[in-house]
């Protein structure tokens, strides 16, 4: 990873799971005074010859400032994804913004059980002017959402007490794209935790899901091993103008 200066503040964290999720692998980076790590195990690692299969993934990410302090706030997010995998969206259930909007975590899994394609968790560091720093956390869901254009499209939800009880709502879409090894995008800007004075220090997800369709068995995430890997571009953009990228790959292996 490296970093770059620049003057972009934007949103802050709830999502960012869902994309560091797609990768198998750990990476560790400190610059300055900002330290994150992440860690992602990618299921299967065997493919067949020919064809893809149902994909399944886990993660966990750490953002952490080196002296203790609040680390920078988490504002947006840029990935670009290998091309040989794909989602079917098509066919599976979906939620919409208007019937996760105020609810608390297990409301949202009830109303929209049958969209729910991952779960975790995530924890974020909150400095509020008079009171000493302290730590709120949230689960948090990933649901299908209606196509947008032609897109896949997805909500992430999370759901934070202070300063006032209300559920963090996430929406963004995934668009085709044809640049070298990477056949799909996406941009994600995130919304203030608690105000503003919070900054996300923690998140881990499981994400995938298997359904039948036509009497076989598909993934809603699928992929394919080409080359022995897997691999997938990422841009994280924090509130201090901070800019770290990464490449990270995943190895697999066929039959």
């Amino acid at each position: 990873m490296r970093r770059r200066r620049a003057a972009l503040p934007t949103a802050a964290v709830v999502a960012a799971v869902l994309i560091l999720a797609a990768v198998a692998g750990a990476v560790t980076t400190q610059i300055g005074n900002l330290k994150v790590s992440a860690t992602a195990e990618f299921q299967p690692r065997a493919f067949p010859r020919h064809g893809t299969l149902p994909a399944h993934f886990g993660s966990i990410v750490r953002i952490n400032s080196v002296n203790g302090e609040q680390p920078p706030a988490l504002r947006s997010l840029t990935f670009e994804f290998d091309k040989h995998g794909r989602l079917n969206f098509k066919g599976v259930p979906t939620c919409t913004v208007a019937k996760l909007e105020g609810t608390t975590p297990d409301e949202a899994r009830k109303r929209c059980a049958g969209a729910l394609l991952g779960t975790g968790i995530g924890r974020a560091r909150v400095a509020m002017m008079g009171k000493p720093p302290f730590t709120i956390s949230s689960p948090i869901s990933i649901f299908n959402a209606p196509p947008q254009g032609g897109r896949p499209a997805l909500i992430a939800h999370a759901y934070e007490t202070v300063p006032a009880p209300q559920a963090l709502i996430v929406p963004f879409t995934v668009e085709k794209v044809d640049h070298g090894r990477y056949g799909y995008r996406t941009e994600i800007q995130l919304p203030e935790i608690a105000g503003g004075a919070g900054a996300a220090i923690l998140a881990e997800t499981q994400f995938g899901r298997t359904y039948t369709r036509h009497g076989r068995k598909v993934g809603y995430a699928e992929a394919e091993c080409v080359g022995g890997r897997l691999q997938v571009f990422g841009k994280l953009t924090f509130a201090d103008g901070s800019h770290l990228q990464s490449l990270l790959t995943s190895p697999c292996h066929t039959d």
